[in-house]
């Protein structure tokens, strides 16, 4: 396909997936605007077919394959939601998926992926002995490869939600993201800028992997040796080559939150809005949380990117919580 992201390919993408994604909710929480002081709009794909955003990008990748390309199948390295998307992006299209995961991968994860129909390979340590893996099985079997994030196709799908939840609220002016390698920052910005230029599009990363922020704010493309993080999600130690440019140029800032403001992000949600979030899910609302007094926006939006919590976690997650509280 296209060597670029235009808003152009986000709308096409959005009008391809509107009768194969949900069209998620907005949630609004009278609570939350008068704790923050604006009104928040809470774009829910954690309610996304496979629990987050992560769908619309295999899905409109998926779409774009000649049915040559289809019949050979498709490959893909994930230890979470990218896995999970894939493997029922394909079984939709009719394509045999092969997704590589670490190891260690929790059970209830390579599960779904394989309830979707995929083969799961599980092989390595980390992310990237998987992935690694995943390239050399490529090369054998000439399968197409589906990126997380550094694929223009992949990108413009992930900004579906973001051209949805401007049409459901068009008074939004500012719209926060969680950022790993960037697909869903970069699908966002592409969508916001082509509807309305004056929408700001601001990142979120979690402090214990802020590779796209310290890239963005220095100027390097830089790799982390080690990235610890709550929000599995998007833990990334390397910005995308293909996201990181547009980055650049289309997002207006990125910052970090902490684990705790994470934790208490997750927390609130739970018990305000009966609504599960996965760490990287929470961020951005963390963002809203820890860091809103600083932002000038009346009508900002959030963009809840998943909810596949491991449920095992909550009491882990209820401490980070509390250690927010008390220190305060």
């Amino acid at each position: 396909m296209g060597n670029c992201l235009t808003g152009d390919l986000v709308a096409e993408a959005r009008d391809r997936l509107a009768t194969v994604a949900h069209r998620t909710p907005i949630l609004r929480s009278a609570t939350t605007d008068s704790l923050v002081g604006k009104h928040v709009y809470f774009k829910m794909e954690n309610q996304q077919k496979t629990g987050s955003f992560k769908f619309r990008g295999a899905t409109f990748k998926l779409m774009q394959l000649s049915k040559e390309k289809l019949q050979k199948g498709v490959i893909a390295a994930s230890a979470g939601n990218h896995a999970q998307g894939v493997a029922n992006a394909a079984a939709k299209l009719n394509a045999k998926a092969t997704i590589f995961m670490p190891e260690k991968t929790p059970s209830a994860k390579v599960d779904a992926t394989r309830a979707y129909g995929a083969e799961v390979v599980l092989t390595g340590q980390s992310f990237q002995e998987a992935y690694d893996a995943s390239m050399k099985r490529q090369l054998q079997t000439g399968a197409e490869y589906i990126h997380p994030f550094d694929d223009y196709d992949v990108m413009a799908g992930q900004g579906t939600a973001a051209a949805e939840m401007l049409q459901q609220e068009d008074r939004i002016d500012t719209v926060l993201v969680p950022v790993g390698g960037g697909g869903l920052i970069s699908g966002t910005a592409a969508a916001a800028k082509y509807m309305n230029p004056k929408i700001k599009v601001i990142g979120v990363q979690s402090a214990g992997a802020p590779a796209m922020y310290q890239s963005f704010h220095h100027n390097r493309g830089k790799q982390l040796d080690h990235v610890s993080t709550i929000a599995e999600g998007i833990a990334v130690k390397k910005p995308g080559e293909r996201t990181l440019p547009l980055i650049n140029e289309y997002v207006d800032d990125i910052v970090t939150v902490s684990d705790e403001e994470i934790a208490s992000a997750i927390v609130y949600m739970l018990e305000r809005n009966k609504t599960l979030l996965e760490g990287a899910g929470a961020a951005a609302l963390a963002a809203l949380l820890s860091q809103g007094s600083r932002l000038k926006s009346d009508h900002c939006g959030i963009i809840v990117s998943g909810g596949n919590m491991d449920i095992s976690t909550l009491p882990m997650i209820q401490r980070l919580s509390n250690k927010l509280h008390h220190s305060a």
